[in-house]
């Protein structure tokens, strides 16, 4: 599931092979109108898929000429991105930075 908070998606639940297109799908609208972080403190089970989704939404982003980072990886992820050779592609967003509401 996504939900939108400000310039912020909050992902949760499963991302997997199950569901991925239809979050994939909301995810590059949610890009299209503007958001630029995407949380993913709330994804509870994922598989490489979910990665796939990530690389998806960063080239959505960069088709738009805009910038987009990742907020809390789940360490499953960053596992995979790792074994992939990608996790460089994934910005991280600044922890820093308050939530946008």
């Amino acid at each position: 599931m996504i939900r939108r908070e400000g310039e912020r998606m909050v992902v949760s639940g499963a991302v997997t092979l199950a569901n991925v297109a239809a979050l994939l799908a909301d995810g590059s609208a949610q890009i299209e109108r503007g958001v630029r972080t995407v949380d993913l403190a709330e994804v509870d089970e994922l598989d490489s898929s979910a990665l796939a989704m990530l690389l998806a939404w960063l080239r959505e982003a960069k088709r738009r000429n805009r910038q987009l980072a990742f907020a809390n990886l789940p360490e499953g992820l960053t596992t995979i991105a790792r074994l992939y050779g990608v996790a460089e592609l994934l910005p991280a967003a600044n922890p820093e930075s308050p939530r946008d509401h």
